[in-house]
């Protein structure tokens, strides 16, 4: 005749696993749950006996000085990188971001005509800018703040940044496409609207030097 299982005070009949088992369960259920585990939650999941709070302990030893650690996070526990491996898991990407054509032409008006103010980027569109469109190409840092005009308001201008260059791999401003290099590729109308300023033309090469007294630095 068998001996029956006797209690063993914790209030089963059953022998609780050996405490390296116990740190395996939680081990596994730590590393499986994307959201930090309670004792309570461990030794809901554990068979009964198990002692969740010991088996915690000896795996954050056991973890200690790894790639990864067991942390406690609030009441609860979760496993994680270690601090100071977190830059290996960081991953840059590159984000494409298209240009409206409102962007794509105030970006071309300021690149042929620089330093250009609103209002003249305005009058060659022939519709107004909006300053959504102005806001995205400087975060772009595709265009920038000019010198103000001595004119009255004196208005800002915008000019094209080294960024810009740097993009479309040109020395300077100078190395644009002409207009008969657009016209080639399909990307210039023969005619320019009525009323409009044909990209590239309306400032001669030395035209900058003769005004230069309409400008001052801000």
């Amino acid at each position: 005749m068998t001996d029956a299982p006797q209690d063993d005070g914790t209030g089963t009949l059953f022998e609780a696993p050996p405490m390296a088992e116990q740190e395996r369960m939680v081990e596994a259920v730590l590393f499986a749950s994307a959201e930090p585990v309670t004792i309570a939650d461990l030794e809901v999941r554990m068979p009964h006996g198990s002692d969740a709070a010991q088996a915690v302990e000896m795996l954050y030893k056991r973890y200690e000085g790894r790639g990864i650690r067991v942390v406690k996070i609030g009441e609860a526990w979760a496993i994680r990188t270690a601090p100071d491996l977190g830059f290996l898991m960081q991953k840059e990407t590159v984000e494409t971001r298209k240009l409206s054509r409102a962007a794509i032409e105030t970006l071309a008006i300021v690149a042929y005509h620089q330093p250009c103010t609103r209002a003249e980027i305005e009058e060659i569109r022939g519709v107004s800018v909006s300053r959504g469109t102005i806001d995205q190409l400087l975060e772009m840092e595709w265009i920038r703040l000019g010198r103000r005009r001595m004119t009255p308001g004196r208005p800002v201008t915008f000019v094209v940044t080294p960024q810009f260059l740097d993009h479309f791999g040109l020395e300077n401003a100078r190395d644009l496409p002409g207009l008969k290099e657009l016209r080639a590729a399909g990307l210039l109308e023969n005619r320019p609207p009525p009323g409009a300023m044909p990209l590239g033309e309306g400032q001669e090469d030395g035209e900058d030097e003769d005004q230069t007294e309409l400008f001052e630095e801000e």
